[in-house]
């Protein structure tokens, strides 16, 4: 994992990985990746369990409609469900589909895809250990009105305190499946637009505040307290707070954030040594 990680890292921010003393957000994140083993990231990652984590915090008015849970394609009985599902993996990003009842559906199309996905382990694909021990699943949720035009509120929180929050715009295409042109405006807790480059170059300051904003930073508070560093995802449409999901290690971790000097100020609120760390054992940092 450690060699992978470390070419992984030097491929995407064309920078060295240090792991013996990492200083920056990003390689912070790395550490972490290799280091961090609490069992309720596994939880939090799987996008069907993760309802029972958010209940037990009292955000169950959060969560969107459940119809089905499913351990593969050829499960589901569509004249169950109703006239449009979005269809989603638990153990993966970017498994999506909206299905829509009418005659251009294919189902051994719909099948062939979903049951591709359901034989992947996602942990493969950046070492992300939080993915490796989810038992793959379908999940069939509302579809979310004008979902493609619906905000992506990203908040990253440290030691359980919203630092910043990314805003993507435009992230599903109309059948339901992610779009890779994003759009990005960043904001602090406060919603004061903030330069930062994560990826993409910013569209600056081009989002109003949503309503509700404050109860959107008490839910990610909440949500992301027990964790040394996450990323909570909540979506907003005309107040109504949904949750998207909880992310460990954003981008996995392959994402320097530019000015440089903030991928040095935000890595030094990341406390390597927190109490909220379940180690692995025999690999510390210096």
């Amino acid at each position: 994992d450690e060699n992978i990680i470390k070419r992984l890292y030097k491929e995407s921010t064309r920078f060295k990985l240090n792991l013996n003393n990492p200083t920056g957000f990003s390689q912070k994140l790395c550490w972490l990746k290799l280091n961090n083993r609490d069992p309720l990231l596994t939880v939090c990652t799987d996008k069907y369990l993760v309802r029972e984590y958010i209940k037990s915090k009292g955000y169950s008015n959060i969560l969107n409609e459940l119809y089905g849970v499913y351990e593969s394609a050829e499960d589901i009985n569509f004249d169950n469900l109703p006239e449009e599902v979005f269809f989603k993996c638990n153990h993966a990003s970017g498994y999506n589909y909206k299905y829509k009842r009418d005659d251009k559906f294919n189902r051994t199309k719909f099948n062939k895809r979903f049951n591709g996905y359901l034989k992947e382990n996602y942990y493969w694909k950046s070492r992300e250990w939080n993915y490796k021990n989810i038992k793959p699943l379908i999940v069939a949720e509302k579809v979310i009105p004008n979902s493609e035009k619906l905000l992506d509120d990203k908040f990253l929180c440290v030691e359980g305190k919203v630092e910043f929050l990314t805003v993507h715009m435009e992230t599903v295409k109309k059948d339901g499946t992610q779009t890779h042109k994003l759009k990005k405006a960043n904001y602090d807790r406060n919603f004061n637009y903030k330069y930062m480059k994560l990826g993409v170059e910013p569209e600056g300051d081009i989002i109003p505040k949503p309503k509700n904003f404050e109860y959107m930073i008490e839910v990610a508070e909440a949500l992301s307290d027990p964790f040394p560093i996450c990323r909570v995802d909540l979506y907003n449409d005309n107040g109504k707070v949904l949750f998207g999901e909880i992310t460990f290690y954003h981008a996995g971790g392959n994402q320097v954030i530019e000015p440089l000097e903030l991928e040095r100020y935000y890595g030094d609120l990341i406390d390597l040594n927190s109490s909220k760390i379940v180690r692995k054992k025999g690999y510390n940092c210096e």
